[in-house]
């Protein structure tokens, strides 16, 4: 059995396993995948729904499938102040189960939805301008660093990239030899 026929059929159970006629909500959805593979429940996330609409928004607007469409997933989840954050994309669906259905059959995508730790979600679509196509969006994050209110050391975002500078005569380095997140590590 191919990895998309296991994604399809775990999403098949997935909905079989609702009660009849009561439909489970995508972070229900992504929970029991979740739980069914070692990981926590996620919960919605009003601060990662908006960060997710505005990227399938933007998606929608320029008919264009891209990380980047709006800046750098890093740029764009710094107000969610998580430690670690993933971001899933796709468009075609119209239903969310069969968009998680397409992720689960992605292994990139697969472990974005296993993100360890993760304890929050934002998911969003968009329609394009003929109203054909939808986009969906998905955050997932986790690993919060408890909120405080002591000072400015505060307001800055837990999300960052560490860089070291080439020594002095060397030039630096363009080459990515690891790329997570739309980061060169």
């Amino acid at each position: 059995m191919t990895r998309r026929a296991i994604g399809r059929v775990t999403a098949g159970f997935l909905l079989l396993a609702a009660p009849a006629m009561a439909a489970e909500s995508p972070a229900e959805l992504i929970s029991s995948f979740r739980l069914k593979h070692g990981e926590v429940r996620v919960v919605r996330d009003a601060t990662l729904d908006r960060i997710a609409l505005e990227q399938a928004r933007a998606m929608a607007a320029k008919d264009n499938l891209s990380h980047e469409v709006l800046g750098s997933f890093t740029g764009r989840i710094a107000p969610a102040r998580a430690g670690r954050a993933a971001e899933n994309i796709a468009y075609g669906y119209e239903s969310f189960e069969k968009t998680l259905g397409q992720w689960i059959d992605s292994s990139g995508h697969r472990k974005n939805l296993l993100l360890h730790n993760a304890s929050r979600v934002g998911i969003a679509s968009a329609k394009d301008a003929s109203g054909k196509r939808t986009y969906w969006a998905m955050v997932i994050a986790g690993d919060y660093e408890p909120k405080s209110h002591k000072g400015k050391r505060d307001m800055e975002p837990l999300v960052a990239v560490k860089r070291e500078a080439a020594p002095s005569g060397r030039p630096k380095s363009t080459d990515c030899h690891i790329k997570v997140l739309s980061l060169c590590i």
